[in-house]
């Protein structure tokens, strides 16, 4: 079931101002060293590798209901990909906390995430879903749900 929904939309150029005006005390305050360092390989596009990271984080507070409030930060969210290189978020603190929150008892919270460009426009949506743990069935090779992949 779908227990979190959130997109966000972020003007790239509005990112681009803040690393001239800031610089890297904005990058320190605002993103985790993963995606730091992904901005990094990507000089030439930067701002719009970070508006889109920028775009994750809101994205994702919206989908737990809480914005940039009751302990959620946007440091602890951070965009990373996984093995097949689509992009997830790796949370910790608050963010982490408020996500087991929002999940109900029996589930595990699976969180998709996409993430677009096109200047001047970087946008994410977060879709949280809770899928039900299945509890094994002991003695039997199988869950609740059913018999183990290749059973009979």
């Amino acid at each position: 079931m779908i227990i979190g929904l959130g997109s966000d939309l972020c003007n790239i150029e509005r990112i681009q101002n803040s690393l001239d005006r800031f610089g890297e005390r904005f990058e320190l305050r605002v993103f985790t060293d993963v995606e730091r360092a992904k901005a990094a390989r990507r000089p030439f596009t930067s701002a719009g590798t970070y508006a889109k990271r920028f775009a994750a984080k809101e994205a994702f507070s919206k989908a737990v209901g809480t914005g940039f409030k009751r302990g959620v930060f946007m440091k602890d969210i951070g965009v990373v990909n996984a093995p097949s290189g689509a992009p997830t978020l790796a949370l910790s603190g608050g963010a982490a906390a408020r996500l087991a929150e929002i999940t109900p008892a029996g589930h595990e919270a699976v969180v998709h995430l996409t993430m677009t460009d096109d200047h001047p426009w970087a946008q994410a949506f977060v879709v949280i879903e809770a899928r039900a743990i299945e509890a094994p069935v002991f003695g039997t090779g199988a869950t609740e749900a059913g018999p183990l992949a290749g059973g009979s």
